[in-house]
């Protein structure tokens, strides 16, 4: 008998927690938040019309929010009416559940679902363009708990809606409601109560999903607001440390990236980004350099090999940039603004415009195209990120989401 309850508590514990693979992807841009993702054995060259289509799905309703994929099922949000809506489906396409998290919002005139969600221990975390945080069970979309952020730390309302994507870490989810001294806010991951606000940071969210840079023995949330780019202790909430970089319109919204302990950020409109370097306790910033080269707008930063990718907003194209000092290595105009990411040394750029998607080498030298994909279904802005999981790349647009066949002959996965 003791047998046996060993047995079942096993039992019930692999139903309780989604086994992660190792290419899964469980947040925005990927397992770290930089646009780097695990695939390895991908095609280096695509053939022409691009790599094979696996499957598509139509019905995601509107958003811009991107995938995520853990033990074999691939979650998604999109809004239907007013409702916003996380999806489930199987890897082969096939829809598995949906359920509502809400109301969605109106996006100021671009309405649609935002987040994308993030997958951890079993469960599933969305929140709306109102600021509604909600918990879902991974396997059966069972509602855990929710949470009227906005509402509960008075956050301030901007104007293309609240667009992040949450950021889980130990026993906390971290948010930035943008209220007062409640800029970024933890709640505890199982209950959804409250565990600590950014103390003396009382400026309004700038679109900015947070990252989690580890520096010495401490761990922060980096982020950016509507004015600043901030450095904020996990454990406690404390404000670090705050660097302003004004931008029109006050839309900071690509996430920072890090590498041994230089953190590089970047907003639109000409405003440019810059490296910090931290202090070997992160407690502090020093300002290495500064440049308007790579003005991101809303694309995503990659960094790989002390370089950084990027597109750039006010002379679209693509940029290569060296971190350390910040010198344009190559700038390439043919992708335009374009979702980034980055898998087994190669780019994905998905352009806003044409909705081509290119295929680049990652190659500080110069700039080598090894194909494009044209994407034919959907409507609306090309505006959600490449994500590539388990020899598979994810294109969403619109209410369409594709699978396409990136596994390279020679490996397959």
């Amino acid at each position: 008998m003791r047998v046996f309850a060993y047995a079942w508590v096993f039992f019930e514990l692999c139903l309780l927690f989604t086994p992660i693979q190792a290419a899964d992807s469980t947040q925005f841009r990927g397992p770290k938040r930089d646009g780097r993702y695990d695939d390895t054995g991908l095609l280096k060259r695509w053939p022409p019309g691009g790599p094979k289509l696996l499957w598509f799905f139509e019905g995601l309703g509107g958003g811009y929010s991107t995938v995520s994929e853990a033990g074999g099922i691939v979650y998604a949000t999109g809004m239907s009416g007013q409702e916003g809506f996380l999806y489930a489906l199987s890897t082969e396409g096939k829809l598995l559940w949906r359920k509502t998290y809400g109301q969605e919002a109106n996006g100021g005139g671009y309405p649609g679902a935002r987040s994308t969600p993030t997958i951890d221990e079993g469960r599933v975390y969305v929140i709306s363009g109102h600021g509604r945080l909600s918990c879902f069970d991974a396997k059966t979309g069972a509602g855990v708990w929710s949470a009227e952020a906005y509402r509960q730390f008075q956050g301030q309302a901007v104007q293309w809606s609240h667009a992040e994507s949450v950021l889980v870490d130990g026993n906390k989810v971290f948010c930035t409601p943008g209220g007062p001294d409640a800029s970024v806010a933890a709640l505890d991951k199982k209950t959804g109560k409250a565990i600590w606000t950014s103390k003396g940071l009382s400026e309004p969210s700038g679109y900015c999903s947070p990252t989690l840079v580890q520096r010495g023995n401490r761990k922060l949330v980096v982020t950016l607001t509507s004015r600043s780019v901030v450095g904020v202790d996990a454990e406690t909430g404390k404000l670090l440390w705050r660097i302003e970089h004004p931008t029109s319109y006050d839309v900071h919204a690509v996430t920072p990236v890090h590498s041994d302990g230089m953190v590089y950020y970047s907003a639109g409109y000409g405003s440019g980004g810059g490296m910090l370097q931290l202090s070997p306790d992160g407690s502090s910033v020093t300002s290495k350099w500064r440049d308007q080269s790579l003005d991101c707008h809303h694309h995503g930063l990659v960094l790989a090999n002390g370089i950084i990718y990027g597109t750039s907003h006010k002379s679209p194209g693509l940029v290569c940039m060296d971190l350390k000092t910040g010198r344009v290595l190559w700038q390439e105009r043919g992708p335009g603004q374009a979702g980034l990411a980055y898998a087994d040394g190669m780019l994905y750029a998905y352009e806003n415009r044409r909705g081509i998607v290119h295929l680049i080498q990652a190659n500080p030298q110069r700039y080598v195209s090894m194909g494009t994909l044209q994407v034919q279904r959907g409507d609306g802005q090309h505006w959600a990120h490449p994500v590539i999981a388990n020899g598979r790349l994810y294109i969403r647009h619109g209410d369409a989401l594709m699978a396409y066949d990136v596994k390279s002959q020679e490996n397959p996965q």
